[in-house]
């Protein structure tokens, strides 16, 4: 912990329980201890790995129940908790009977910060949380601003606010189960990319998870920027109780209206951080200047540059950040061309909003997908991606799931169905797919399920991707 000064609430012998191992319980209950607070840690699983961390904690002074995280131990005054705890975990029943309040890392973070702390820039929404960011960071940086991206992702958001680096402004991602926890959380400007169903198990309905991604707007100071094509984003921000003169900043992909951004005859143009928005705009950058420029990316790309200006960048900084940002693997990433066709694994499209966003950027495809449905149907991607589909094949255990689609809504279209679900299946899916595509297709991996399956993450999948393509053009040179 850095020498920054924390806050003026005095954490000395405070009982606090923090529920859960991992990247961000540990982290928490060491800030919290280091505060000189009592920290008892208790977590669901007592494996292997729970008890090396366990031990790690102990050894520091830290108690830790293993194989209990239903009980709340006794002279417990707060809880904070890991994002992945479910809202209907017994241990916060019975912290709500014994009125006992819960914080997640965002909320202990924002409570920790110290005296003129950097102002946090935020971004949730269901897809395209994390670009964003990084996008927004890029600019930021161009700018001449010390920042970070932070959150869930890059630089743990307690490292920010405690580390002993100063940030002028902070670059913050945000998922509805952080923001869940989150009450207290006011940022200076916020983004709702899009809303669509992802996590229902968690919270419990399409109602619930909204309403989280919504409290991101709540207290918002210059900026509530939303997605002008997902109404549901605006009416996020009218139900926000926001900070007097905080105004309502759209981004679209078409022409902008006042207090928008938008996109004219290719060049990313301004219509809200301007003198007289009525008729004038400001041009930002062109679409050529995102990599990808594929049209969520773009969306993307103007959520990030409609905060970076509520923040008051100027355009150029705007443009050279966009320049400079690359996107993370295994997002819309072309990995090579084959006989004339090109090889793009989007393996992070783990639900249906993301893949319709990757199909739509292409024409036409050769559609690799499957996995972990996660709950989904599939009806409504498959008809808006059927007229581009020169073929698809199939992988994972939920893979019937796209295929019962596909026979209704596309029934022209050639399936190839994997009864597979070990991690060699993606070789035969790339050379399957190889057999479909003719020169000019994209054969493109946007799974819109989730990956473990088959194997640990979208990242490994990603690379059985990328490894099998790589291997396909090494038999073809």
């Amino acid at each position: 912990m850095g020498s920054r000064e924390v806050s003026n609430q005095d954490w000395r012998g405070k009982h606090v329980t923090v529920a859960g191992l991992g990247v961000s319980g540990i982290p928490a209950a060491k800030v919290l201890h280091g505060l000189g607070a009592v920290v008892t840690v208790v977590n669901d699983g007592s494996d292997e790995r729970s008890r090396t961390q366990a031990a790690e904690l102990e050894a520091q002074g830290i108690a830790v129940r293993l194989g209990d995280g239903a009980t709340l131990p006794e002279s417990t005054e707060l809880i904070v908790t890991t994002p992945g705890w479910q809202p209907d975990k017994p241990l916060f029943t019975a912290a709500a009977e014994a009125g006992v309040p819960v914080w997640g890392d965002v909320e202990l973070a924002w409570r920790l910060r110290g005296p003129g702390a950097a102002p946090w820039l935020a971004v949730t929404g269901t897809n395209g949380k994390t670009t964003t960011v990084r996008m927004l960071a890029s600019i930021l940086q161009a700018a001449g601003l010390r920042t970070a991206a932070v959150g869930n992702i890059g630089v743990s958001l307690l490292d920010a606010v405690l580390g002993d680096e100063e940030y002028d402004v902070l670059a913050v991602e945000l998922s509805s189960y952080q923001l869940h926890w989150a009450p207290s959380l006011r940022a200076h400007s916020a983004a709702v990319l899009n809303l669509a169903p992802d996590h229902l198990d968690w919270h419990g309905s399409m109602a619930a998870y909204v309403a989280d991604k919504g409290r991101i707007y709540e207290g918002n100071q210059v900026a509530c920027v939303y997605n002008a094509a997902d109404p549901a984003t605006e009416d996020l921000v009218r139900e926000a109780d926001v900070e007097e003169g905080c105004r309502a900043i759209g981004f679209t992909l078409n022409t902008p209206g006042p207090s928008q951004l938008g996109v004219v005859d290719g060049i990313l143009v301004d219509r809200a951080f301007v003198a007289n928005r009525q008729k004038q705009a400001q041009e930002l950058a062109e679409v050529k200047d995102i990599d990808p420029p594929a049209p969520h990316n773009v969306a993307n790309a103007l959520a990030a540059a409609a905060l970076a200006r509520a923040f008051g960048v100027e355009p150029a900084a705007v443009r050279d950040g966009l320049r400079a940002f690359r996107p993370d693997p295994h997002r819309i990433e072309r990995v090579a061309n084959v006989a004339g066709v090109a090889y793009v694994d989007d393996s992070k499209a783990t639900n249906t909003h993301a893949a319709e966003a990757s199909l739509a950027a292409y024409d036409p495809i050769v559609w690799i997908a499957g996995g972990l449905a996660k709950g989904a149907a599939f009806d409504e991607l498959v008809t808006g991606a059927a007229g581009r589909l020169r073929g698809v094949v199939l992988i994972g255990r939920d893979r019937e799931l796209i295929r019962e689609a596909l026979t209704r809504h596309a029934p022209e279209v050639p399936v190839v169905d994997l009864d597979r679900t070990d991690t060699g299946a993606m070789s035969e899916a790339v050379r399957e797919a190889a057999r479909l595509a003719r020169p000019g297709d994209t054969v493109l991996m946007a799974p819109a399920c989730a990956s473990m399956d088959m194997f640990v993450n979208y990242n490994k999948r990603g690379e059985a991707f990328a490894d099998a393509v790589r291997a396909l053009a090494a038999e073809s040179a």
